[in-house]
């Protein structure tokens, strides 16, 4: 059962192996990123930064959608971690049961424009598939940590 779906560009550090995987009570993070399933030495450190006691899947986009669809992730209390908000955007499209999402943060680039809270940017085209995922039923939330005020992202972007 999917937990929550997160996009965080540190991926898997503090504020996620030890505040959320304890507040959502997971057993298993999959991680779905085409840049990190292609990176070796990006794979071996987030096999260092695991939460003792949590499976580490890591997958690209197309493969993660493909075992969440299959049901092969069923048995797991699940945590998704999406580097981008263009790699959540593609999951949640193609995964109907990514109901939830969080935003944790996201890196500045020159072209992302959006700054709506401060630990997000975002280019047009993010916000464009943000809206596109409020409307199709995707609740978007952004905070850091569980213990955080929710902000809603229907209210800032």
């Amino acid at each position: 059962m999917i937990k929550l779906t997160r996009v965080d560009y540190r991926l898997i550090h503090g504020q996620v192996a030890m505040s959320w995987t304890h507040a959502l009570d997971v057993d298993c993070i999959l991680l779905a990123s085409d840049a990190v399933a292609k990176d070796d030495m990006r794979k071996a450190a987030l096999r260092l930064a695991r939460p003792n006691g949590v499976k580490l899947v890591i997958k690209d986009v197309d493969a993660a959608i493909e075992a969440l669809n299959s049901g092969v992730t069923d048995k797991y209390s699940l945590f998704i971690i999406a580097e981008t908000i263009e790699d959540v955007y593609r999951l949640a499209k193609g995964c109907k049961d990514i109901k939830e999402i969080n935003l944790g943060g996201t890196r500045k680039t020159p072209e992302t424009t959006l700054h709506p809270t401060p630990a997000i940017f975002a280019t047009e085209k993010d916000a464009e598939h943000i809206q596109e995922l409020l409307g199709d039923g995707v609740a978007i939330e952004i905070r850091q940590v569980p213990n955080d005020a929710k902000v809603f992202a229907k209210d800032v972007f």
